[in-house]
């Protein structure tokens, strides 16, 4: 089902409420934005279009009645819903004076919620989000292809928050794009002229991972011998891109999240802060649930990061996409290796169409390069390689009875085979790092 029109913002210092909240809304097809404080959510309100405000009323700090105060004047079309622990009748009086529309007492339960949530778009009376609403039907948008629902929705979050400095999280299996629908944000955005920085947090050493992010001035450690600013710093005005933030250690956690919190940079040895606009954008193939759960990742940090969530669907959930991208590859890689082809068969689409891609999109460019290398004017089943035609029924039987060892040695080379023995693109398929695939090498 695709996404609703309306946008939620939910603020509450509670991190598990906040989870509990956006959940129960996806589950209803709500897009959401995820505040821990008031002042994010003024943030979020001032760059953002808000359909429906929720609310908590106790919050350190400001609370969320002040909230309810400065939204009902600033933003008065924005119907807002209370929800509190901490129930009172004088505070439900003083919250419906103020200009909410319901009251929610923890805990709830869900149908609750989407009562209330109806309520409160059906007592302003107009239709929320009517006009920014986007359906697309292209085969290409910022240079990503598809044309299935998945693909849609991912476009349709794009368009949400491309003109806002809504942080964003980024999670999906390795080669679904997630840089690309990075690289869509700010590139269709009001910041395009801006300018754009990519860091992976996965390829810098981690004692070297926070000079490089923050700045460091001269003599701040061995070998700082002149001072440097960081990608921050780089990315004033516009956006820095965080690639595999679950990477990050500890350190790198700690003064990233005092720049979500306080938008200010200080330099490692620096003795003051600088002032900093831009928009963050985090990306991972790990689950930062998990590793919250675990302790192996700040859960404030990822709370800040997590403002808006997109998922990059893998392949074999958008099989419809499977054909434009290959005719787009075809196109890409003819002209680069000067090769003019016709196309590609019927029976070689449909061997690709059934294979389930665990390596998802850079696989599949990986097997259309090498397919396009092996063919003379049009790929054809013979130039596929083996792994994706319909196995030997005598192997699987017999790997039925093999060292679990085994078939893995033979899955390993084959991806190693499919990516020419490139041993990053290996890992990020086989989702294990470059160690460990050395080790199994060994």
């Amino acid at each position: 089902m695709a996404l609703k029109k309306e946008n939620i913002l939910i603020v509450d210092d509670d991190y598990d409420m906040l989870e509990l909240l956006q959940r129960n809304l996806s589950d209803q097809n709500f897009h959401t934005y995820k505040a821990s404080s008031v002042k994010e959510a003024i943030e979020i309100l001032n760059f953002s279009a808000i359909d429906l405000l929720i609310t908590d009323l106790q919050m350190p700090g400001i609370n969320g009645m002040e909230l309810i105060k400065y939204v009902e004047e600033h933003f008065p079309e924005i119907p807002k819903l209370v929800i509190t622990g901490f129930p009172s009748l004088n505070g439900a009086v003083d919250a419906m004076r103020s200009g909410a529309l319901d009251y929610l007492v923890k805990p709830f339960t869900k149908e609750e919620l989407k009562n209330a949530v109806e309520k409160s778009f059906n007592a302003r009376g107009v239709e929320p989000g009517a006009a920014r609403r986007t359906t697309s039907t292209t085969d290409n948008y910022g240079g990503m292809i598809g044309s299935s629902e998945k693909f849609r929705d991912t476009v349709d979050l794009i368009e949400r928050v491309k003109n806002n400095r809504a942080t964003v999280l980024i999670q999906g299996e390795s080669g679904t794009g997630k840089e690309l629908v990075a690289r869509a944000i700010h590139y269709k955005g009001s910041f395009a002229g801006n300018p754009f920085i990519t860091v992976n947090c996965g390829a810098i050493p981690e004692n070297l991972l926070e000079a490089e992010l923050f700045g460091h001035v001269k003599g701040a450690f061995t070998g700082a011998t002149e001072t440097r600013k960081g990608f921050f710093q780089a990315a004033a005005g516009g956006t820095i891109f965080l690639d595999e933030i679950g990477t990050a250690p500890s350190n790198v956690q700690t003064s990233l999240l005092r720049v979500l919190q306080d938008k200010e940079v200080r330099m490692i040895g620096g003795s003051h802060s600088e002032r900093i606009q831009l928009r963050v954008i985090a990306a991972t193939n790990s689950d930062l649930y998990q590793m919250v759960e675990k302790g192996s990742f700040r859960k404030d940090l990822y709370y800040r990061l997590n403002v808006v969530n997109i998922h990059t669907p893998p392949l074999r959930e958008r099989k419809k996409d499977i054909p434009p991208l290959v005719k787009n590859f075809i196109r890409k890689y003819g002209v680069e290796f000067n090769k003019p082809l016709s196309g590609i068969s019927e029976k070689a689409m449909e061997i690709l169409t059934r294979y389930s891609w665990p390596g998802n999109i850079r696989e599949l460019e990986n097997v259309i390069q090498r397919s396009i290398i092996m063919c003379d004017r049009k790929i054809e089943v013979a130039h596929l390689p083996g792994f994706l035609k319909y196995p030997d029924p005598t192997v699987m039987e017999l790997d039925v009875l093999r060292p679990l060892r085994e078939i893995e040695r033979e899955h390993i080379k084959k991806v190693l085979s499919v990516v020419d023995n490139n041993k990053t693109k290996a890992a990020e398929i086989l989702e294990i790092d470059r160690k460990t695939l050395r080790q199994k090498l060994r």
